[in-house]
């Protein structure tokens, strides 16, 4: 079953590997907006979820924000973080840098101990405003599921034909490390091809690319809901941890989600 968020706010959720987290939607709630078209995206497959619903305005964002952090702290609920996530890739609004700061602004108002985290794919952040908005964030934490640009044409499949991960490690190590790098772990077959980020070859290359980002931690984990491509299978918990030994190697932090 595919899942689409239809609200701008929703949650708490319970997050794997954040807690309890409330999650803010900044694409069309009707449909799908992404600069990647994943085989795993629990949202499903561009194509699918074409909409012609604008995107929510700032104004409305910040509202529907204060709405419901009011109403959760009159309520006693405890967050551990707002999370940008939502139907596809939030970087893409054209007001997120002023989103950001408006979100900070409540936070510290209405939950000041409460972390703010955006997942990203990473392929805005050229953009300077993108950059800047996601510095100050918490948790910036951006995807990178191969070393090898042909695996993440399977796997991500980015709709930006000059997409390199050469350019996109490059744009990383702006971060100078202050940033959580997110690594989704599968295999199987996918239009006829084979597909497994989990072999040695691929696990080298990787680990090469994390130990020069030196990123304050990575999260490790594999498919947990329904994928929009049959024929994806997850990786046994054992697998993930030993990736993980070997990213601890290094000295840097490790977050399995198997």
């Amino acid at each position: 079953m595919t899942i689409l968020f239809h609200e701008i706010v929703y949650g708490p959720l319970h997050s794997r590997r954040m807690g309890s987290s409330l999650g803010v939607n900044l694409l069309p709630y009707d449909g799908k907006l992404c600069s990647f078209d994943c085989i795993y995206c629990e949202c499903g497959f561009n194509k699918d979820f074409r909409t012609k619903t604008k995107l929510p305005d700032r104004k409305l964002v910040k509202a529907a924000l204060a709405d419901k952090l009011q109403l959760l702290r009159e309520e006693g609920v405890k967050l551990d973080v707002i999370t940008f996530a939502g139907n596809g890739e939030p970087t893409m609004h054209p007001e997120f840098a002023g989103i950001i700061a408006d979100t900070l602004e409540m936070r510290n108002r209405y939950y000041p101990e409460t972390g703010i985290s955006v997942l990203s794919n990473g392929m805005h952040i050229s953009k300077k405003a993108v950059f800047d908005a996601l510095r100050k964030v918490d948790n910036p934490i951006l995807k990178l599921d191969s070393a090898f640009d042909e695996t993440v044409r399977l796997i991500d499949r980015p709709n930006a034909p000059s997409y390199r991960v050469a350019k996109q490690v490059a744009q990383y190590k702006k971060f100078q490390g202050n940033f959580i790098l997110q690594t989704m772990f599968l295999k199987g077959v996918f239009e006829g091809k084979e597909i497994d980020n989990t072999t040695e070859e691929e696990i080298s290359a990787w680990l090469e690319l994390v130990k020069a980002l030196q990123p304050r931690e990575v999260m490790i984990y594999t498919i947990d809901r329904e994928t929009p491509a049959s024929g994806l299978e997850k990786i046994p918990l054992a697998v993930l941890q030993t990736i993980a030994a070997r990213v601890s190697e290094s000295g840097i932090k490790t977050n399995v989600a198997g």
